[in-house]
Parts: C-alpha cells; sequence; structure tokens
C-alpha cells in the first residue's frame, strides 16, 4: 500500500463481511469488520483502495477548499519534497470560477493558489497534475529547468499535459470545428501549466 495515500482503518463490530472504502474530509478511510486479521486486511485493503481511486479520477474531483489544501500537502510530501528537500511552504488553495485561460495561478508571495473550476470535471490525476504545478511555483517562479525538475517525479506528468492540450484544442476548435480565437492557448503561461512542455 506503499504507493497509494495514507488510509485511515476503521474496525466495526457492526460490519460482517464487507470492506468498503471513502472520502472524509480529504482522507481515505476504509471500514472493515472488527474480525479481520492484520493478514487479510493488508491483502484485501490495496485492491480496494486501487479500485476506489481509479474510479474516483474517472468522476472527477469533488474537493472542498479546505480538502485541496489537505490535497496539496499530500502531494508536494510526495512527488516534490523528495526533490527539494524542503518543507512545503504556507498555501492557501482555492477554486475561482474566473480564470478561462488558465487551469490555475499562484502567487508566491501570498501562498495563494487558484484553481479554475473548469478542473472539477476533470479526473483527478489531471487536477493533481496542476495542483503539483502552482505548489512547484511556491519554490520556483518560472518554468525552468529546476522547476520541471520538481514536477518530474509524478507519474502521470505526460498524460496530464496532454489531457489538457487536448482539452484546449477541442474548446478552441469547438463543435464547428473551426478554430476560435476566445481562448488562445498562446496566452501568458506564467502562471498555467505549459500544455506543449
Amino acid at each position: 500500500m506503499s504507493s497509494h495515500p495514507p488510509v485511515e482503518v476503521r474496525r466495526s463490530a457492526r460490519r460482517r463481511r464487507t470492506l468498503s472504502v471513502f472520502r472524509e474530509h480529504g482522507r481515505l478511510v476504509a471500514l472493515v469488520p472488527q474480525r479481520l486479521t492484520r493478514a487479510q486486511e493488508a491483502e484485501l485493503l490495496p485492491p480496494l483502495v486501487e479500485r476506489f481511486l481509479i474510479r474516483e479520477s474517472k468522476t472527477g474531483t469533488r474537493l472542498g477548499e479546505g480538502e485541496l489544501e489537505q490535497r496539496a500537502q499530500t502531494l508536494y510530501r510526495r512527488y516534490i519534497q523528495p526533490l527539494s528537500e524542503v518543507a512545503m511552504p504556507t498555501a492557501r488553495v482555492r477554486w475561482v470560477d474566473n480564470q478561462r485561460r488558465r487551469w490555475g495561478s499562484c502567487r508566491a508571495d501570498t501562498g495563494e493558489i487558484r484553481l479554475s473550476s473548469r478542473l472539477r470535471t476533470m479526473p483527478g490525476w489531471v487536477v493533481d497534475y496542476v495542483i503539483l504545478h502552482e505548489v512547484a511555483h511556491l519554490l520556483q517562479p518560472n518554468h525552468s529547468a529546476a522547476f520541471h525538475r520538481l514536477l518530474s517525479g509524478y507519474p502521470r506528468l505526460a498524460e496530464a499535459k496532454a489531457f489538457l492540450s487536448g482539452y484546449q484544442h477541442a474548446v478552441q476548435v469547438g463543435a464547428t470545428g473551426q478554430f476560435s480565437d476566445l481562448d488562445d492557448a498562446s496566452a501568458d503561461c506564467q502562471d498555467q501549466p505549459d500544455p506543449v512542455g
């Protein structure tokens, strides 16, 4: 289970056979029968958690703002801190409705990270990439080699960039198949994930 986020295991005397996994305040929680042995738990829980995470990634994110901050800290500790060996700077992460050209933005001086509400319908692994991108800007304010090194540990980096690039292209082309200049992908990307690398 080391590749998964931490899971709080709650044992229940009322449960006889079933195990379940859900999110509570951004954390993963597993309900298991009281009589389940540690060996059974170690065998049965990882695939259940994996299925939950896959299902969650396909249905988009439902994270609230407090959960966004916790998610940012978890992602930082897992993917950036091993490369930077620096504790995560204080960050306030929130959804905003007024970012139509950017997926996210951050202000390193205040630690404020804003995520476009358009991301709410996207898979969780895409949202995780955007969060990581903005958190990396708290340490590196530009898209330098040092910045990209901080993101290099995220296993779905290329896939998330391609997803966002494809989404942006679909929006620009629209239903008519004609390119629209309403959402210019070449807009200033100082604080947004670079869709082409």
